[in-house]
């Protein structure tokens, strides 16, 4: 006999199974995502913990008349399986491929685009309210969970729904995560609910009753689960949902498929708000990840015999060096703390918050709290540095300049995945921060060239009496041997790499060594060009770079950021400010658009962001024949 999957091309077909074949169904997609998540990489453990809940929704809702919406919606890859992306699946997160995450213009099964979190319950409300006010009829679900509820917009918009006239239903995924363990009150009394004895027991009293009715019907089941869900809402501490205009339901098994089911077979019948809370296991069904759900939720391509990477890299990531380097300054400086929200793992605070619990906060998916806590923790006199994704970064952006720049306060920002950061996709690309960051006053921006040039950039920062940040990429480092001293470096200045006549290359991070590399094969076309480091976005070198400029009449600027308002128009605007107007100038760096998935490299290569790309640049604007 051959797989069930094989013959499920939409919800449509998964409804025409019974139980047995739907608890099959779940082992298969198990196996499905696991064998080609070991080869691409990608969410893993979140998906694998939902499985049975995207079966159940699909399967008691009259998806896509019914819309599910999923917040973050890296959860989403067995959604993604049944809703017609099976035979595309192995493309996932891939150049060209299906996307890791809901994307409306890839499936009508998916409903809103996601990529950042506590969205889903906002995005709802919103479907609802123009279903009723276009006199239409069908169900909105929004799926949250997998740590989103910790972020303040979630509440934001169930308050907002409690004084609303509409249905909606949510769906509380807890599986106690985030990427790292969750944190918060919240989350404790989320796990009062899930460890409460007397619930468990009143519940298991309750269903043994309603099994040996004899012959019981179809209403007297209905009253009896009634009398459940009841009892349950008045022994729970659920009042913080009912607080906010929500009917609490559970909380329910995530991988009781039947259970599931029933559930959402009765809810969407329901009037109001209705809050469904399941619980679920992270990496179901594959040891290493419910072992380590923290490492598999965004894996690398791993072996599925042992779960070990397969990349086999040695030399350290720009997270690992901040992570390490940030202890060693710790040790020697007591006022320094770190602040992250919900990143403990993914920026390289996991051995920090281990050495220095007392002066490690994770605030949670909450970046604007971060932020703000973090401005208030320098007004106390410590010395908090801020890690975040560049990307996660964009949604404090006013607490950064009200609360910290505007105070001048020293805070300094670690921005972690700056630039292309690939398979993620345009939700997840750092590519926006110098255009956001560099015009907002008091903030000096640094972006580092190598491991060991990050090491002086993060000691000077926590020197400097003001806000501060780094960008840095998702990558390895360069290799470069990292001296035992720290040093420090000069408040903007820049670093002449390599001096030449013809043009000069200004670059910024992890576009100065392709940089360099480029100049060496200019030089076979007979041009002469200088590399500078610049290393500051903010304040820029502005007395080399003129003299530069003087020298050579022709500069081109390259950057992993939109063009837009970035460093290239840093030093255009510069330049022409000095009276410098005869002086060709070329800003490389990312178009005005969202920047598609795929590898780092094929992206690049795609961007004109490799060596190749600069040295055809430069020819470019020299007019040279090639």
């Amino acid at each position: 006999m051959g797989r069930i999957l094989d013959l499920i091309d939409s919800p449509y077909d998964i409804r025409q199974l019974g139980y047995p074949e739907l608890r099959n169904l779940a082992l298969e997609i198990r196996k499905e995502i696991i064998g080609t998540i070991s080869k691409t990489g990608g969410h893993l453990a979140s998906s694998l913990g939902v499985v049975e809940l995207s079966l159940a929704l699909h399967y008691a809702f009259n998806t896509p008349h019914d819309k599910v919406i999923w917040d973050v919606g890296h959860q989403c890859y067995a959604h993604k399986i049944i809703t017609g992306r099976r035979k595309s699946f192995s493309t996932i997160r891939q150049y060209d491929g299906i996307s890791g995450f809901p994307k409306k213009m890839e499936s009508e099964y998916d409903s809103f685009d996601t990529g950042h979190s506590s969205t889903s319950i906002s995005a709802a409300l919103g479907i609802a309210m123009a279903r009723d006010l276009r006199g239409e009829k069908f169900n909105v679900v929004a799926v949250i969970g997998d740590g989103a509820m910790t972020g303040g917009m979630a509440f934001e918009a169930m308050n907002n729904a409690g004084s609303m006239n509409t249905n909606l239903i949510v769906v509380l995924n807890d599986n106690e995560m985030s990427i790292s363990n969750n944190v918060g009150s919240l989350t404790q009394h989320l796990s009062k609910i899930r460890m409460s004895r007397r619930l468990q027991k009143v519940r298991k009293d309750l269903r043994h009753i309603v099994k040996n009715i004899p012959k019981v019907g179809k209403k007297v089941l209905e009253v009896c689960e009634y009398i459940e869900d009841r009892v349950t809402y008045l022994l729970v501490p659920g009042v913080i949902f009912e607080a906010l205009g929500f009917f609490y339901l559970g909380p329910f098994d995530g991988h009781n498929i039947e259970q599931l089911v029933k559930t959402f077979e009765r809810v969407k019948n329901m009037e109001g708000n209705i809050m469904v809370h399941v619980i679920t296991q992270k990496g179901k069904g594959y040891p290493p990840a419910e072992k380590d759900a923290t490492k598999f939720h965004a894996a690398a391509p791993f072996d599925v015999a042992t779960g070990r990477n397969t990349n086999g890299a040695e030399v350290p990531t720009y997270t690992e060096v901040f992570g390490n380097t940030l202890i060693e300054m710790a040790r020697r400086d007591k006022r320094i703390v770190a602040v992250t929200a919900a990143m403990r793992d993914g920026t390289g605070l996991s051995r920090f918050a281990r050495e220095f619990p007392d002066r490690f906060f994770d605030a949670g998916i909450a970046e604007q709290h971060a932020v703000t806590f973090s401005a208030a923790l320098a007004c106390g006199g410590m010395r908090p540095v801020v890690a975040i994704y560049s990307t996660f970064l964009q949604r404090a952006f006013d607490q950064l300049i009200h609360d910290v720049c505007l105070q001048n306060l020293p805070v300094l920002f670690a921005i972690d995945r700056a630039g292309i950061v690939g398979e993620d996709g345009p939700t997840h690309h750092g590519v926006f921060d110098i255009s956001y960051l560099r015009f907002v006053p008091n903030i000096v921006l640094m972006s580092p060239s190598d491991e060991n040039e990050f090491r002086a950039m993060l000691k000077t920062a926590l020197l400097i009496d003001g806000p501060s940040a780094i960008r840095f990429p998702r990558e390895h480092g360069v290799g470069v041997a990292m001296e035992a001293e720290i040093k420090t470096l000069e408040i903007g200045r820049a670093e002449v790499i390599r001096e030449g006549k013809d043009i000069a290359i200004i670059a910024i991070g992890n576009l100065v060594y392709p940089g360099i590399f480029a100049a060496e094969r200019l030089s076979v076309y007979g041009i002469s060009a200088t590399v500078i480091n610049a290393r500051f976005i903010k304040p820029l070198d502005e007395e080399l770079i003129l003299s530069v400029a003087r020298k050579t009449r022709r500069i081109i600027t390259i950057e992993e950021n939109v063009v837009t308002g970035g460093f290239g128009s840093a030093v255009q605007e510069m330049i022409h400010r000095s009276g410098y107007d005869n002086i060709s100038i070329t800003a490389l760096g990312l178009p005005d658009r969202f920047i598609e998935q795929g590898s780092p490299s094929i992206l690049k290569e795609n961007l004109g962001m490799t060596t190749e790309g600069i040295t055809q640049a430069i020819l470019k604007s020299l007019q040279v024949m090639v």
